[in-house]
């Protein structure tokens, strides 16, 4: 799944469609973390997912700050993160570690425009480019140890 985030036209929808974004995120987390066996992996995902959970504070209170909305759930693509973890559970947790580093291609392409967004105030900027490191460790981590499996 290739996403448009942070090519958005102005600061408000890049919040709204980041908040989205780690909503789904956060739900395709919560399945990974249910269906590993290896507890171990399952252990790091929950460190990530809490990496999510605090961009999600962040974020929330950037788009309190700029009048933006603020949705407190994820959208229709939920189901494509979620459902692709599902999927790939079924072939093993390497395969699921697979699902989980696709899904993080997108919030590492998002974090990083959002990064570079022209509309975004060098508050919002500093966040965001802490959140694409974040984004970039995780899908590391997941690349690293799915191959190695």
């Amino acid at each position: 799944m290739v996403t448009t985030v942070g090519t958005e036209s102005t600061y408000e929808k890049l919040l709204r469609n980041l908040l989205l974004l780690e909503h789904d995120a956060i739900a395709a987390y919560e399945q990974t973390i249910q269906r590993l066996d290896n507890k171990a992996w399952a252990q790091q995902i929950a460190a990530f997912k809490a990496d999510h959970d605090r961009h999600v504070q962040e974020l929330t209170q950037l788009a309190g700050t700029a009048g933006a909305e603020a949705p407190m759930e994820g959208d229709a693509k939920q189901l494509l993160t979620t459902g692709k973890v599902a999927m790939a559970s079924i072939m093993g947790d390497a395969a699921t570690l697979r699902a989980m580093k696709s899904n993080e291609e997108d919030t590492v392409s998002a974090y990083e425009r959002a990064s570079q967004h022209s509309a975004a105030p060098a508050e919002a900027l500093q966040i965001f480019k802490r959140a694409h490191e974040d984004e970039l460790r995780h899908r590391a981590w997941m690349q690293e140890t799915a191959s190695a499996a």
